[in-house]
């Protein structure tokens, strides 16, 4: 059985994910027992004033440590990450983050007997030669990115750790995050959150994909649930830790533009693609979850159309409000 999370530290608490995460734990493990970190960015007014919170440099392992000391850390759900666009314009940057600072938590996770650590990991971890439809849980691993490299090393990475020294560590391979709270932070899947801010906005969006580029996507709640069911799942029934894949819809560019007509029918879209085009055309179509059904009951809640349901009518209340860009 899995120890019980008392006192959560979560990494890159400012980012996209991090953000709706860390306000998820507060709700359910208490705002005083999660401790918000980022590297520079402020936190939003909500996450500030909802529990505690630090700066730290994930790549600076005192810099975590004075934090897990401090509150006396048992679990930490490690977000903090450099993505793919990101990462290719500053690969360096990208590798000293996601590799050094993921080393750093595995490093603490040891000292001080950890109850348990979650990693995610991406669908960046796939490349050329990959099953683009249907993609295995065992596949070939060949990333085209940097962000990509660093999560594969971080999955082999965190399993060398769990059967060598039987740290509980465990990761999940995140699709395309799509949410109304946080604007995304860099990644080739950003297209399919911007297309509804500027949908609300301007009535038109110009897309950096082509229309017939299909990827693995996911609604935040889905996201966030899925994140925390196998934080809480029972280490000792999991066969794999670090590299669950996780699927909730695949839909292409146009499905997606299509989808915001029904709420939105004067919406137009262009496509000039960039450099992000061979990205997503590395990556795949779809994804086999099986393993994550299978070994702690994964199940998403969330389709296209009622995510665009209710992204349209969260952005449109926000737009109201005259904080649409928060």
């Amino acid at each position: 059985m899995s120890k019980e999370m008392k006192k959560i530290l979560v990494t890159g608490s400012v980012g996209q994910i991090g953000s709706e995460l860390t306000m998820e734990l507060r709700h359910r493990f208490g705002a005083e027992n999660v401790i918000a970190t980022g590297r520079k960015t402020a936190p939003s007014e909500k996450l500030k004033n909802s529990g505690p919170f630090h700066f730290i440099d994930v790549t600076k392992i005192e810099s975590i440590e004075e934090i897990v000391k401090k509150y006396n850390i048992d679990t930490i759900f490690h977000m903090a990450a450099i993505l793919s666009a990101v990462g290719e314009k500053n690969p360096q940057l990208c590798w000293d983050v996601n590799m050094n600072g993921t080393l750093n938590i595995l490093e603490l996770g040891l000292k001080y007997d950890m109850g348990r650590i979650i990693i995610p990991s991406s669908i960046a971890v796939w490349g050329r030669g990959v099953p683009l439809d249907n993609t295995p849980q065992e596949t070939v691993l060949k990333p085209t990115t940097m962000y990509g490299v660093t999560k594969v090393c971080g999955e082999l990475l965190c399993d060398y750790y769990v059967q060598r020294f039987g740290l509980d560590v465990r990761g999940l391979r995140y699709p395309g995050i799509i949410s109304y709270e946080t604007l995304p932070g860099g990644g080739t899947t950003d297209y399919a959150v911007a297309i509804y801010y500027e949908a609300v906005d301007k009535g038109k969006y110009t897309c950096f994909v082509r229309e017939d580029t299909v990827l693995p996507m996911m609604y935040m709640p889905d996201c966030i649930n899925a994140t925390i069911q196998l934080a809480e799942a029972d280490f000792s029934k999991l066969k794999h830790h670090s590299d669950f894949n996780v699927a909730a819809m695949s839909f292409n560019v146009k499905e997606l533009a299509d989808s915001i007509k029904k709420y939105i029918p004067d919406f137009e879209i262009t496509y000039e693609p960039d450099y992000r085009q061979e990205i997503a055309d590395s990556w795949p179509n779809s994804i086999d979850d099986s393993a994550a059904r299978e070994e702690w009951g994964w199940n998403p809640e969330w389709d296209l159309d009622s995510m665009t349901k209710d992204m349209i009518e969260h952005l449109r209340e926000r737009k109201n409000k005259g904080n649409l860009y928060l």
